[in-house]
């Protein structure tokens, strides 16, 4: 069956994009039209196609293009797409082979994947290699653009369903938040400044990086007038304590950004948070709740493995995605990006970590 392929530029075709970004299994909040907004204003050119058969749209992707600093040329990254059935091979191929048309237009190096599909999908991945892909083993921990690790919950149980299914610790912390007086509202714009307070100072104790403020403040602007975010506040005592930020796309729902205040973690507002955020999800109809990254090295001597036991406590599957790979349109100065990738890892991934 043919397919007709269109590269999308128009306000006017952002509905329709992201109504099917929504509405498909493969669907993403990092697909939506409003991602590939936010990160243009990181450095990041988006690029967005529907692939058509018999009038109706049957694939779409969100591609972000950039160029790199060291190399000159620039990448393409799919964050967590395309949105197309991973069975439908045919429909595959031809929406990769439009966006490989794209990217030797664009003298690309390559195109990377990391698609929302579990790692014990063999047939998946025998399309990736079949079609020139290979795969880039990051490790068990964060080394990758996307976590490879994540817990996720069904959430169409009932509450009191979804309560008996955890772990009696992490119902019991629920509890005391809330006696404890722990109360949790949905953030306004002029709270953020709150939210990146916590944030600041969870970042600091935890010796990683945060972005810019500004940076959460266009993802506030950009996602939650939408109804494609949400932010959380956790207040004790009149205090902000905790923060969260919720992604949310059709029938499912992402924890994405959270932060605490370590000298009020007694009162347990991390788990009240979650719980609310859960509450928020269902609410809005979502089916799952992506709790998103952990460790896959799940030994109890991994300094991570404090969060893998926290998001395990709630009850969800613990999801090995298929992880990155790349397909490769120029090998030459891929090789020499794979070079500089290892002399210079912490800036470039830095670099290509803001396509999350």
């Amino acid at each position: 069956m043919p397919y007709t392929i269109k590269w999308l530029t128009d306000e006017t075709d952002k509905a329709g994009f992201n109504a099917f970004v929504c509405a498909h299994p493969q669907g993403h909040a990092m697909q939506l039209w409003e991602w590939g907004e936010i990160k243009s204003r990181t450095g990041w050119r988006p690029w967005r196609l529907t692939l058509s058969r018999a009038g109706e749209t049957a694939a779409a992707a969100t591609v972000l293009e950039r160029r790199l600093p060291v190399v000159g040329s620039p990448i393409f990254y799919c964050p967590r797409g395309p949105v197309a059935d991973p069975r439908d091979e045919a429909l595959l191929g031809e929406l990769l082979e439009a966006v490989g048309r794209l990217a030797r237009d664009r003298g690309a190096i390559l195109l990377k994947i990391d698609p929302d599909i579990p790692a014990r999908d063999e047939d998946f991945e025998r399309f990736l290699r079949a079609g020139g892909f290979h795969r880039l083993d990051k490790g068990k921990n964060f080394e990758g653009v996307q976590p490879k690790f994540v817990f996720r919950l069904d959430i169409r149980p009932t509450e009191e369903e979804l309560l008996a299914a955890m772990r009696q610790k992490t119902r019991y912390n629920i509890r005391l938040a809330v006696k404890k007086g722990v109360v949790i509202t949905r953030g306004t714009r002029e709270e953020l400044p709150d939210f990146y307070a916590v944030l600041r100072e969870t970042t600091e104790r935890d010796n990683f990086l945060v972005r810019d403020f500004s940076y959460f403040a266009d993802l506030y602007d950009t996602l939650v007038p939408a109804g494609y975010g949400e932010l959380f506040l956790a207040r004790y005592d009149g205090r902000v304590v905790a923060g969260t930020f919720a992604f949310r796309a059709g029938a499912k729902a992402w924890y994405v950004y959270g932060a605490s205040a370590g000298v009020w973690r007694d009162v347990m507002p991390n788990y009240l948070i979650q719980w609310e955020m859960i509450r928020w999800a269902r609410s809005l109809g979502c089916t799952l709740y992506d709790f998103r990254g952990v460790s896959g090295d799940l030994s109890e001597d991994n300094p991570l493995y404090g969060l893998y036991r926290f998001k395990k406590g709630w009850g969800g599957v613990f999801t090995e995605f298929t992880g990155e790979w790349d397909l490769v349109y120029r090998p030459g100065a891929y090789r020499l990006w794979r070079l500089a990738e290892n002399i210079y890892s912490g800036k470039l991934k830095k670099l290509l970590a803001r396509g999350r």
